[in-house]
C-alpha cells in the first residue's frame, strides 16, 4: 500500500514519540487506521473509473461460466445487467457507438475499414476531438488507455493523426492488432513497438497494471481522479499478418492454460445445428453441420475459453493493484464486450454480425461505491448508455446529442438526464439493432456452404429487440435489405427458432391478445423511428408517434383506437443492399405521428 505524504508524516512522529512503545505492534493497526483515513478521503473526491472491453465475448454461450475471477470480483461484488444488448455486432461500430454515445446511423462508422470504418472514418468524422476521453479530461480526470481502439488503426496511421484524448495510452495496432503471439503495441506518441514471441493478454496485462500506477499516482500527488480502458482482444479469433486477408484462426491461449476444459463442447442447445434450418435470407439456406465440422468448432469453442483465462486473472491482477493502492473502493469498474458470438446456432459457423442473441446480448457488469453486491438487473440497456453511464458516475453532465441514457445504477443518486429525472421504472423496453455490409465465416475451413464459400454480400439489416417481463413479451422484429422480414417470440421461443412473421400458415395467429398483424404494425412503426433517430428520440420513440405522451410502450400502443392509424402507417422497406450506411438505399425515413383521438384518425408526418 502507498501511504500519502500525511501517512509518511504520521508515521515518523509516532517514531519520534516512540519511547515506552513497541513500533512494530503499532505498525498493523496503525496502517489500517490510516487505510480507512485514505479511503474516507478518496471517497470526498470524483471516482476513479476503469473499463475492461473484451473483443467478441459471448455471454449465451457460457464462457462466464468458466472464468472464477471475473465471478468473484464483478459478479458477486457488483451488478450484472442480464439484458444488455450492442446495436451493432461488429467490432468497430460497436467501439465507436460506446465510446461517443451514438448510433452507428449516427455516426456513420459502420465498417471495419474504409470507406465504411475503421479509425480512418472516425477521424473523418471529426470525432477525433469529440469522444469520451476528451469528455472525461473536461471533468477533471487523467485519462489512459490500452489495447485495442479501433480496427484500420495500424502501423502506418496512428500519427495521421494520433489518438487524441488521453494523457497515456498504449494502443494495439493493425495488421498485428489480432496476432496473439506478434504483438505490436505503439505508447504514447513512440514508435510502434513488436512484441513477438509474448503473449498479447500477458503484454495488455503489464501495461494496464503500469497505466494504473499512473492513475494512481495522479490520485495521490494532484487529487486528480483517472480513468483507465483496458481492451484485451481475447478471445477473438487469431489473424496473422502474412495470412491472406479474412482469414481468422482458432484464438491461441497463454502457454499455461493450453490443457484446461478438456472435452467442453459448444453448449447444445435446441438452435444448435438443427435439423431443421431457421432464420431468413441466407441464413435459411445454410447446410447442417457434418460431425467433423461440430468437432472443430468445439475445438475453437474450447480455445476462446482458454484465451479468456488470460482475461480473468487481468480482472483478478486489477482489483488487486486498486486494493493494495487504498482507491478500490472509490473506483467502478465495468466489464463488457463489443459484441457477442455464434458457433453452430443456426447452422452458423463461428462469427458474429446477425442479429440473433448470441450476436447482441453481452455481458455487462459494474462494480463500485454504492453499487449493489450480487444484484441482477433486468432492465433493457445497451452500448450506446455506456458513454452516458460514464459521465454520470463521473458526476459530468449528459450531452444533448447522446442517443443512449446512462443505465440503472441503484446506489441512491438521482439521474438526471438532458434536465429531466427518469426513475428506474421510466426505462425504455427497446434495443436498437443495425448491421450493414457482410458476414465472415471464422475458424480453420469454415464457410456458408458451397454457395457462399467466403462471405456474405446482403447482410445489411434494422432489427429491434424489445423486452417487458411486467408486460409479458419477448421480441425480435428485424427487416432486412433484400425486405425479408422475421419476427421471434422469445417468451415461447428463446432460441429464435419459429419466424412467426405472417405467411400463408401463419397470418391468422394472435400475439399479445392482439391479431400478428397488428402487433407488427406496431414494431414496424417504432423500428421507423429507430432506424433514424437521433438524441431524444432514440430513448423515447414512442413519442414520436404519439406527440401527446400518452403511448410509451408497445402495450400502450396496442389499445384497439389506434388500429387504423398503425395500419395506415408508413411500412420500412430498403431500396437496395449497400455496404455501408447510404440513405437513399434505406427507404422511408418519415412516418405518420397521432395527433388526436377521434375514431382514431387524425395525423401527419413528423419532421
Amino acid at each position: 500500500m502507498r501511504l500519502p505524504t500525511t501517512a509518511a508524516a504520521a508515521i515518523a512522529a509516532l517514531a519520534a514519540t516512540a519511547n515506552a512503545f513497541d513500533l512494530q505492534q503499532l505498525q498493523q493497526p496503525l496502517q489500517s487506521i490510516l487505510k480507512s483515513q485514505e479511503n474516507k478521503q478518496h471517497q470526498k473526491q470524483q471516482p476513479n473509473i476503469v473499463f475492461i472491453l473484451t473483443d467478441d465475448q459471448d455471454l449465451q454461450l457460457d464462457s462466464l461460466s468458466y472464468m472464477p475471477l471475473l465471478q468473484k470480483h464483478l459478479q458477486r461484488e457488483g451488478t450484472f445487467y442480464e439484458n444488455h444488448f450492442v446495436p451493432t455486432a461488429l467490432c468497430c461500430p460497436a467501439r465507436v457507438t460506446l465510446w461517443t454515445g451514438r448510433y452507428a446511423h449516427n455516426t456513420n462508422v459502420t465498417n471495419v475499414k474504409p470507406p465504411y470504418g475503421g479509425y480512418p472514418k472516425f477521424v473523418e468524422q471529426g470525432f477525433n476531438s469529440n469522444f469520451l476521453p476528451i469528455w472525461l479530461q473536461s471533468a477533471g480526470y487523467n485519462t489512459y488507455y490500452t489495447g485495442k481502439l479501433f480496427n484500420s488503426h495500424t502501423v502506418e496511421n496512428y500519427h495521421s493523426p494520433h489518438v487524441a484524448g488521453f494523457n497515456g495510452s498504449d494502443f494495439l495496432l493493425d495488421p498485428f492488432t489480432y496476432s496473439y503471439l506478434n504483438s505490436v503495441y505503439q505508447r504514447n506518441h513512440h514508435e510502434p513497438t513488436s512484441y513477438a514471441g509474448r503473449h498479447t493478454t500477458d503484454v495488455i496485462t503489464e501495461k494496464a497494471l503500469g497505466l494504473l500506477d499512473d492513475g494512481i499516482a495522479g490520485v495521490e500527488s494532484a487529487g486528480r481522479p483517472f480513468f483507465v480502458g483496458i481492451a484485451p482482444v481475447a478471445p477473438h479469433a487469431n489473424m496473422n499478418p502474412s495470412d491472406p486477408p479474412l482469414k481468422m484462426t482458432e484464438p491461441i491461449p497463454a502457454e499455461r492454460h493450453k490443457h484446461l476444459f478438456k472435452g467442453v463442447k459448444v453448449p447444445r442447445k435446441p438452435h444448435f445445428n438443427p435439423d431443421t434450418p431457421s432464420g431468413v435470407n441466407w441464413i435459411a439456406s445454410l447446410p447442417q453441420q457434418d460431425e467433423a465440422t461440430v468437432d472443430q468448432n468445439d475445438h475453437f469453442y474450447r480455445q476462446r475459453l482458454r484465451a479468456l483465462q488470460g482475461v480473468d486473472e487481468l480482472v483478478d491482477q486489477v482489483v488487486t493493484r486498486l486494493d493494495d493502492a487504498g482507491v478500490l473502493d472509490n473506483t467502478y469498474i465495468i466489464y463488457t464486450s463489443d459484441n457477442g458470438y455464434h458457433i453452430g446456432q443456426h447452422r452458423l459457423p463461428p462469427g458474429k454480425e446477425c442479429g440473433f442473441d448470441e450476436d447482441i446480448r453481452v455481458p455487462l457488469f459494474i462494480r463500485g461505491p454504492g453499487i449493489p453486491k450480487g444484484r441482477v438487473e433486468k432492465a433493457v440497456t445497451a452500448h450506446v448508455d455506456l458513454a452516458p453511464t460514464v459521465l454520470h458516475l463521473a458526476g459530468a453532465a449528459q450531452r444533448d446529442d447522446f442517443d443512449g441514457i446512462p443505465v440503472p445504477l441503484p446506489n441512491g443518486r438521482k439521474q438526471v438526464y438532458n434536465r429531466e429525472i427518469i426513475e428506474s421504472h421510466k426505462r425504455h423496453e427497446h434495443a436498437n439493432v443495425e448491421f450493414w455490409g457482410i458476414a465472415i465465416p471464422e475458424g480453420e475451413g469454415n464457410s456458408f456452404g458451397p454457395n457462399n464459400p467466403a462471405v456474405v454480400e446482403n447482410n445489411t439489416y434494422k432489427g429491434l429487440r424489445l423486452h417487458s417481463p411486467e408486460s409479458g413479451y419477448d421480441l425480435y422484429y428485424s427487416v432486412w435489405c433484400n425486405n425479408a422480414h422475421e419476427l421471434y417470440d422469445l417468451t415461447k421461443d428463446p432460441y429464435q427458432l419459429h419466424n412467426i412473421y405472417p405467411s400463408s400458415s401463419s397470418i391468422h395467429r394472435y400475439l399479445l391478445g392482439a391479431s400478428i398483424d397488428q402487433v407488427i404494425n406496431r414494431l414496424d412503426a417504432l423500428l421507423l423511428v429507430l432506424k433514424s433517430c437521433r438524441g431524444h428520440t432514440c430513448h423515447a420513440p414512442w413519442s414520436v408517434l404519439h406527440p401527446k405522451g400518452d403511448v410509451e410502450t408497445l402495450k400502450d400502443a396496442l389499445d384497439s383506437k389506434f388500429d387504423y392509424f398503425y395500419e395506415e402507417q408508413v411500412k420500412i422497406e430498403y431500396d437496395r443492399c449497400e455496404g455501408g450506411y447510404i440513405v437513399d438505399a434505406e427507404g422511408p425515413q418519415v412516418g405518420y405521428q397521432y395527433l388526436t383521438e377521434r375514431d382514431g384518425l387524425g395525423w401527419s408526418h413528423w419532421e
